[in-house]
């Protein structure tokens, strides 16, 4: 197996020393920095994942005043875990963290294992997370390539393919430049010249530890790298909503299934096809009112326009009306928060005269 790019001892210690020297002087103050507890670096690099270090840190402050252990984590019933976690997207990696706290308790006796092997028995950790966690919280000599050193990395090598297509030879290069002696500051410096320095747009080459080093600036191209795949065209699902309210002036929703897309959530029932027909099958004695503005929502492989239509509903069953005031103890997906919004600026929900569908 070939290595995809060598650089000399000389020239490896002298990129290690670069970037601690800069890390040092420019390194961002986050709260998951030097911190002992293996359980609070593992919940912060899990919502690191695909998200902001801006978007994170509020989130991670509530969630540990909520979970503070992994054992309270573990206790806690799937809703009110899906319900902290609300508005920051990606909720497999909700459940994920559930799951697997349950299982440092049944498998490990409560006690977060701290070696490779045993943590990635546990579910949603790969080896980017592994050596995140492990370099992290005890020190360890472990790589990683989270998405801001795969595109440094792609700079330094001018990877001519993207970095999707070159994991192998990501990592070798990941594994090389690692310093031994001190992989908790080099990957964490690592990670935030990624997010400082190398961004994917007006990288600041010109105070970048790393310039001599690196064959896009070299080249005079930092950002024609990372390569990017061709784009595949993103489809748009349009679906309708529809928005019951009963006499007592409750809401009807419903909960989605526990796995797959959004799983666990709840929302107000809606379909890619004929409104008439999901009212019909659900509330058969429906009066329209009115319709609020359409929702839009991107996810990572499709985009949704999502068109509300407000009901009353004089005859209803089934269990799950709830109070507009008691929407919040029940965790949505961002576009439903969008219709809860837009319902919040309703405060009169009057019988309509019209008894049409829209």
């Amino acid at each position: 197996m070939t290595i995809a790019i060598v650089f000399t001892d000389q020239a490896l210690q002298n990129m290690r020393r670069s970037l601690l020297n800069w890390y040092q002087r420019e390194g961002r103050s986050l709260p998951w920095r030097n911190e002992p507890d293996i359980y609070r670096v593992w919940i912060s690099e899990i919502m690191l994942q695909q998200t902001q270090v801006k978007t994170v840190i509020p989130y991670y402050e509530r969630w540990l005043k909520k979970f503070p252990t992994v054992q309270a984590l573990a206790k806690a019933d799937q809703q009110s875990v899906l319900k902290l976690w609300e508005g920051l997207g990606y909720y497999a990696r909700a459940r994920n963290l559930h799951h697997a706290a349950k299982q440092v308790v049944s498998e490990f006796n409560g006690e977060f294992p701290e070696d490779l092997e045993n943590i990635l028995k546990l579910k949603g950790i790969g080896r980017t997370t592994a050596g995140g966690i492990l370099s992290s919280a005890r020190n360890l000599p472990l790589s990683i390539l989270d998405g801001n050193v795969k595109r440094v990395l792609a700079r330094i090598m001018a990877l001519e393919k993207p970095p999707a297509k070159a994991l192998r030879e990501l990592w070798e290069v990941s594994d090389q430049i690692l310093d031994p002696e001190n992989p908790r500051d080099f990957n964490q410096a690592f990670m935030d010249l990624g997010a400082t320095l190398c961004t994917q747009k007006n990288p600041s080459c010109g105070v970048c530890p790393w310039q001599g080093q690196c064959k896009a600036f070299q080249l005079r191209t930092p950002t024609d790298f990372p390569r990017k795949a061709p784009k595949k065209k993103v489809p748009t699902k349009k679906l309708v909503a529809a928005i019951a309210f009963n006499g007592q002036n409750e809401v009807f929703i419903q909960q989605r299934p526990v796995t797959g897309l959004l799983g666990g959530l709840w929302e107000f029932p809606n379909t890619e096809g004929n409104i008439a027909s999901l009212t019909e099958n659900l509330f058969p004695q429906a009066i329209y009112k009115h319709s609020l503005e359409t929702v839009f929502h991107a996810y990572t492989h499709f985009k949704i326009e999502l068109k509300p239509h407000i009901y009353f509903v004089s005859h209803h069953q089934g269990d799950r009306w709830v109070k507009m005031t008691n929407l919040h103890q029940y965790p949505f997906s961002k576009a439903h928060l969008k219709i809860i919004k837009q319902l919040s600026n309703h405060q009169q929900l009057s019988l309509p005269l019209e008894k049409n569908h829209p």
